[in-house]
């Protein structure tokens, strides 16, 4: 556990919380899917989906779409709608839940400790900046600068900027697409049942494997 000594309710409040995160991400899965056959809006509400960005920046290249920035705005405050939990646990235990977040796989402990060296060097930018460097836990930067005291809401600020900057950018590559992306958009609506399906059962299998492994090193 991240913390030293017995729990207080915080602890055990935040630890809940990042808990009922991968929770939902699971369960929301075939919703998302559900959601990119229904409507392209919807789903940017939902989860501030890369491929919602790509579609509204298609259909306004192709057509008249008046409400892409509404789109592109609330996608980007979805986006960060969990973000802070990692701040406060970063407030709460250090460097306990870094050691956390490390502790998942070999792969995971090296891009945590290259997140975590980003954190140390940039700071307050490095929340921006691990937005757009792939395969990064940006849990490990959240924990880091709520760690070091950077106060909620300049936190939730540049946070907020990195996500608007981020789903923007997709937003631009549907709009210089255009039809294609519209059209390729189309296609995985039409299989989306499919790819959550596909997806659960990878969540699945990969879960399987990590637990075989646990036994196996233990």
């Amino acid at each position: 556990m991240p913390w030293s000594g017995k729990p207080g309710k915080k602890d055990l409040w935040c630890w809940a919380c990042i808990a009922l995160l991968g929770l939902y991400g699971f369960a929301t899965l075939p919703l998302r899917a559900w959601l990119l056959g229904l409507n392209t809006y919807a789903l940017a509400a939902f989860s501030g989906s890369n491929i919602a960005m790509v579609d509204i920046g298609a259909r306004l290249r192709v057509g008249h779409e008046p409400w892409w920035w509404a789109g592109l705005l609330v996608g980007a405050l979805t986006s960060i709608k969990f973000d802070w939990i990692f701040w406060w646990a970063g407030r709460l235990w250090g460097h306990g839940i870094i050691e956390v977040v490390a502790g998942r796989s070999k792969f995971a402990a090296r891009t945590a400790s290259a997140a975590e060296r980003l954190a140390k060097r940039f700071g307050g930018p490095a929340v921006f900046i691990v937005w757009f460097i792939p395969f990064f836990p940006s849990a490990v930067v959240n924990a880091f600068v709520g760690d070091v005291g950077m106060r909620l809401r300049r936190f939730l600020l540049i946070d907020f900027a990195a996500a608007i900057v981020y789903r923007g950018l997709w937003m631009l590559l549907g709009y210089e697409i255009g039809t294609p992306a519209k059209d390729f958009v189309g296609v995985l609506a039409k299989y989306s049942n499919y790819l959550s399906y596909a997806a659960i059962a990878l969540v699945v299998i990969g879960s399987i494997v990590r637990g075989q492994r646990a036994k196996s090193a233990a």
